[in-house]
């Protein structure tokens, strides 16, 4: 029999699987293809303090072993969430979830963390630092280290609540960030967020995305996000959620491997919605295949 149980700060889980933001909604139409409390938790669609359409279409492309997304954070705000969202998913959901909260300014993150954490189902607060900084000449916040540091600090003062902050893998020195932020108070780290890229359509001869770049996620990408899960691993000393490509519980054993507490789900999710219950119910027979019977045992076992 396989212990597929892992423990993230505050947050035990019986299993590593989760549905990654942006990917899975708030699981109310994924609940009408299983039940997704088999699901370890999930992360709810990024959200922000205010309302956002989004980019202008076309905002999603086809690569190979891929795709391209520049929704550009299109949520209902985070009173919404806590007024609508949140409260009806207890419905089909009773699981702690993941709250993935984006901003364009330190206050924005700040405020709409401290909203978030105050409802009772939320059981971490993911904060997704790829957003562009508004008050910084529109880079990222998790393309220095200083600016990581900056904001994950001033979201730590705020919530009591376990904190992870999502690293974008945009940069030269992943590892670098995730020291910043565990400096700053981070109780994990969150990555990969997806990579930059772009198609241009040969009949138009234009860019494909209206936005001209998008993110590229799906199995394309999972080779370089287990390199960076392993490469921070040895930089820090907190948690590692790992994502980037994972569609199969193969994969999620090579980043667990590589130093992944628990693993998200993405883009897999899009092209086969029980892409997560599938991976679970597959995880005891792959883990016991390679003579694993504990997935806690397993947590960056690559490096010993």
């Amino acid at each position: 029999m396989v212990d597929l149980s892992v423990t993230l700060p505050g947050m035990p889980l019986d299993n590593p699987v989760i549905p990654a933001s942006g990917t899975f909604g708030y699981g109310r139409e994924f609940a009408s293809y299983y039940d997704i409390n088999i699901l370890g938790s999930f992360s709810i669609k990024g959200t922000t303090l205010h309302p956002r359409f989004g980019n202008e279409t076309p905002r999603i492309a086809e690569t190979p072993s891929g795709m391209l997304n520049a929704v550009g954070l299109q949520n209902p705000g985070i009173d919404h969430v806590l007024a609508c969202e949140l409260p009806e998913l207890k419905a089909f959901f009773h699981k702690k979830v993941i709250a993935n909260i984006g901003g364009f300014s330190v206050g924005e993150y700040v405020e709409c963390a401290r909203r978030a954490a105050k409802a009772d189902n939320v059981g971490m607060i993911e904060l997704n630092i790829s957003c562009p900084n508004v008050h910084g000449g529109g880079m990222g916040f998790g393309t220095t280290a200083e600016s990581a540091y900056e904001v994950t600090r001033a979201v730590r003062a705020a919530v009591d609540k376990p904190l992870f902050v999502k690293l974008t893998p945009n940069v030269t020195d992943i590892a670098s960030i995730a020291k910043a932020v565990e400096q700053a108070g981070a109780d994990g780290v969150s990555l990969i967020n997806t990579l930059l890229g772009m198609r241009i359509d040969l009949r138009t001869k234009k860019p494909l995305l209206q936005n001209t770049t998008g993110g590229l996620s799906g199995p394309a990408v999972f080779p370089i996000a287990l390199r960076m899960v392993y490469q921070v691993y040895e930089a820090v000393s907190i948690p590692i959620i790992g994502m980037g490509g994972v569609s199969s519980a193969e994969d999620v054993l090579e980043m667990m491997l590589a130093g992944a507490s628990a693993v998200q789900v993405g883009a897999a999710n899009l092209v086969r919605p029980t892409a997560c219950r599938d991976i679970i119910r597959a995880l005891p027979e792959a883990a016991a295949r390679y003579g694993i019977t504990s997935l806690r045992s397993i947590i960056g076992a690559a490096h010993r």
